[in-house]
């Protein structure tokens, strides 16, 4: 690939996405845009650019931004995040919420929906806990394409193999001629929109607990910090926000700190959140 063209692509989906790529990440390019070309009877990825250069149509940059941001999700990844949420932070919401009896948890960059589902099945799980609470889930994306496989709760053989306990696969999932679909019951439990974290966030509303795993290692230090700043907005005094294992807010953000001694787990750095399952 050119390197006018590598720096040509790879601006523009920092642009569009926040996506940052480097020169060594070339390769990504070419694995996913060399399909989308080829659907658009395009000869390579040269052909590609010249198109964007010259039309600047919309749909294909969307198209492009789409291939670039879709990535790989599975049930339940890395189990941890989801004991914690499970064993102590919804321990502490039964508690705090009492008055109320409703909370809302944002799934953001929820991709094909692996990671809201598992939150819904851990909710239905604890549903005699739950019961006349009013809980809401909200997964978003910035593939419109993507989106539509999460609504559909539509996967392969491969899919829910990876990292979903076979009891809750036969217990929440329908089987599909040779594909599985999550239950009308699971389906119901999660709301699903289109949503580019580079825009305004504060449309969705508040939330008392917050996944956005594994996605801000894919942005610049300036790009996380304006994220994080939203999403510290968007979140009472003793929200929970999950971040992935490799992620973190020391030296990005001081809108929030760890809670002690949960990887992963943090609270706004004005609240006096302690999580220990009490």
């Amino acid at each position: 690939m050119k390197t006018e063209d590598f720096q040509f692509l790879s601006t523009l989906i920092k642009q569009r996405s926040g996506l940052v790529l480097s020169e060594e990440k070339s390769y990504l390019l070419e694995s996913r845009l060399m399909p989308l070309a080829r659907k658009r009877g395009l000869k390579g990825l040269e052909e590609l650019v010249q198109t964007l250069r010259t039309h600047k149509e919309e749909a294909l940059i969307q198209d492009v931004t789409e291939a670039m941001t879709t990535n790989e999700s599975f049930f339940f990844r890395d189990i941890k995040p989801f004991e914690l949420f499970r064993d102590q932070v919804l321990t502490q919401l039964l508690k705090n919420r009492a008055d109320k009896k409703s909370f809302r948890i944002w799934c953001a960059a929820a991709s094909s929906g692996q990671e809201p589902y598992s939150l819904a099945m851990t909710l239905m799980e604890e549903a005699p806990k739950l019961a006349g609470w009013h809980t809401e889930i909200i997964g978003t994306d910035i593939s419109r394409e993507i989106l539509e496989k999460a609504k559909s709760g539509l996967y392969s053989q491969f899919e829910v193999q990876r990292g979903l306990p076979i009891q809750q696969l036969l217990k929440y999932f329908e089987k599909k001629d040779d594909m599985w679909q999550a239950s009308s019951a699971l389906r119901t439990m999660v709301k699903y929109q289109e949503l580019n974290l580079l825009g305004d966030l504060q449309k969705l509303g508040k939330f008392d607990v917050v996944f956005c795993r594994n996605v801000l290692i894919y942005f610049d230090q300036e790009t996380k910090g304006k994220v994080l700043e939203q999403i510290s907005q968007m979140m009472p005094e003793d929200g929970i926000l999950f971040l992935g294992g490799a992620e973190t807010v020391l030296g990005i953000s001081d809108k929030f700190k760890p809670v002690p001694g949960l990887r992963g787990v943090y609270c706004l750095s004005t609240s006096s959140v302690t999580l220990d399952g009490t």
